[in-house]
């Protein structure tokens, strides 16, 4: 839920240190021998009896082909509950971190970055001293050799923090099995990356098609990231060409090969796509309205029976067969604010089967048409559809699903920190229940503070119940729009929302 769609949410800091918390040994000179280490210990994000942390090592001696980083918490209340890219262990206030097999070479000043999500009491200082392999992390180099022979250095030692980015060979195709989105070998994958804005307003507007680039060196900066999914807002009347959109837009054929190209070449580059309807024709004044336009200019309530069930049809054509494709019928559903939340299960009856709606003056189409009507053309991509009051509201989601013959059926879910369930209980007790069953895609996440405290907490949540995510937005817009996480097309992270987020992702494996 974001104002005119330029708005939207923001995350924060990431290496950045929260309240302060930061223990940094500094390196000193680097040497081929001998052994040596320093380590930077950087609390990302704190809150009430939790917080995350980063830690990042290197290696100033010989190479390593295995390591374990050793440190002790100096306040009896902390603790480690989850950790990521090392073996975490805690026996007191004692935490070792052992490396996993893909990270555990570090060649003579290589570098690595772990991470964990800990819990506090009292205080929470940071800890005084690290070792690595039993060596002081102390930024010097002890030239007495070690106690057994020094390993051999891989023939490409890593010279960044290990990060898993898109593969040079296409995006996977996907499916739904159980709760859990899977590839064709049945690898479990979980779509993180970000939106990319501006398919759903720059040619209704008479302004084009992308608001800036969409080739291959944007996509090079995505890859830096770690961006494995984006997912692109559309608008069914360019999409149709219909009267409506300006001359000077893009539309008809000219918009949807300008959609096709661009996935295609995300798809090229080991990106996932979600095409997401955005913007949608029919007359709607009522609350929470975005614009009393008729015109595909901002966010209605729901899709419109007379274009919606045809776009979609004609969307499943044109990606029939590419099932690295994923179709999110309809971005912010809000059927409980059109009838003044006076009715709960009519709101959930609207969104699934459509027609004649409180408060909605056009014939709505709802799920299960809209499903229907890609299924009818046999494409078999994964379908995400939404909850209530713009999709952060999936409590009913599970009685209220459309019927997909395919099974490829996965729920669309929201979270901003202006909404209403905001918190890791809410989430547990309203969106868990949901992930316990099917996959559930978080298409938007950010928060409107330019920070990424919240987004830090839903990531932390999304992450340990296997949930994707993909934030708002990777377009230039400067801080004061919201929820922008970058500076320039060049993907330099905006300061601290995008430095946040880009520092989480790096941590990640779809």
């Amino acid at each position: 839920m974001k104002r005119r769609k330029l708005l939207a949410a923001a995350g924060a800091a990431g290496m950045v240190a929260a309240a302060g918390l930061t223990a940094a040994v500094l390196p000193g000179t680097a040497a081929a021998a001998g052994t040596g280490c320093s380590v930077t210990y950087t609390v990302t994000s704190q809150w009430s009896g939790g917080f995350g942390a980063n830690v990042s090592i290197t290696n100033l001696g010989a190479p390593v082909s295995s390591w374990t980083l050793g440190f002790d918490f100096p306040a009896a209340g902390q603790s480690v509950t989850q950790g990521w890219n090392a073996t975490w262990t805690q026996s007191g206030k004692s935490v070792t971190a052992t490396s996993t097999s893909w990270n555990g070479s570090l060649a003579t000043n290589a570098s690595t970055s772990v991470g964990f999500n800990g819990a506090w009491s009292g205080t929470n200082p940071v800890p005084a001293a690290f070792t690595l392999n039993g060596t002081a992390c102390n930024g010097t180099v002890t030239t007495t050799p070690p106690t057994t022979p020094p390993t051999t250095p891989p023939t490409t030692p890593p010279t960044t923090p290990p990060t898993t980015p898109p593969a040079d060979s296409p995006a996977p195709a996907l499916h739904v099995s159980g709760n859990h989105l899977v590839t064709a070998s049945g690898a479990t994958y979980r779509m993180l990356g970000v939106n990319r804005s501006s398919g759903e307003f720059a040619c209704i507007q008479g302004n084009g098609m992308w608001d800036g680039p969409a080739d291959q060196a944007t996509v090079t900066a995505m890859k830096s990231w770690n961006i494995h999914t984006v997912r692109i807002p559309l608008n069914e009347e360019c999409w149709l060409g219909t009267a409506d959109v300006p001359a000077a837009g893009t539309s008809g054929a000219a918009y949807q090969k300008a959609v096709k190209d661009y996935a295609d070449l995300l798809v090229a580059n080991g990106i996932n796509v979600v095409l997401d309807l955005h913007w949608t024709y029919g007359q709607y004044g009522g609350s929470g309205a975005g614009c009393s336009d008729v015109k595909a200019t901002c966010q209605k309530p729901m899709p419109d029976a007379q274009y919606t069930p045809t776009f979609w049809t004609q969307v499943a054509k044109t990606f029939k067969g590419d099932n690295a494709v994923v179709f999110d019928l309809f971005n912010e559903p809000y059927p409980d604010a059109a009838n003044n939340w006076a009715d709960a299960t009519e709101a959930w009856t609207c969104l699934r089967d459509g027609g004649t709606c409180t408060g909605i003056g056009y014939q709505v189409a709802g799920m299960q048409t809209l499903v229907d009507a890609v299924r009818a053309t046999g494409a078999t991509n994964v379908i995400m559809t939404g909850g209530l009051t713009w999709t952060n509201d999936l409590t009913q989601w599970l009685a209220y699903k459309p019927a997909d013959p395919t099974g490829n059926l996965m729920a669309s879910w929201h979270s901003y920190n202006f909404n209403a369930c905001v918190t890791a209980a809410c989430w547990d007790s309203q969106i868990g229940s949901v992930a316990a069953k099917v996959p559930v895609q978080a298409g938007e996440i950010g928060q409107n503070t330019c920070a990424h405290d919240y987004v830090d907490q839903v990531m932390d949540w999304a992450d340990r119940n296997g949930v994707g995510y993909t934030a708002w937005t990777w377009n230039p817009w400067g801080c004061s729009q919201g929820n922008v996480l970058i500076t320039d097309w060049n993907g330099t992270p905006s300061s601290t929302y995008g430095e946040g987020y880009k520092a989480h992702l790096l941590t990640q494996h779809p």
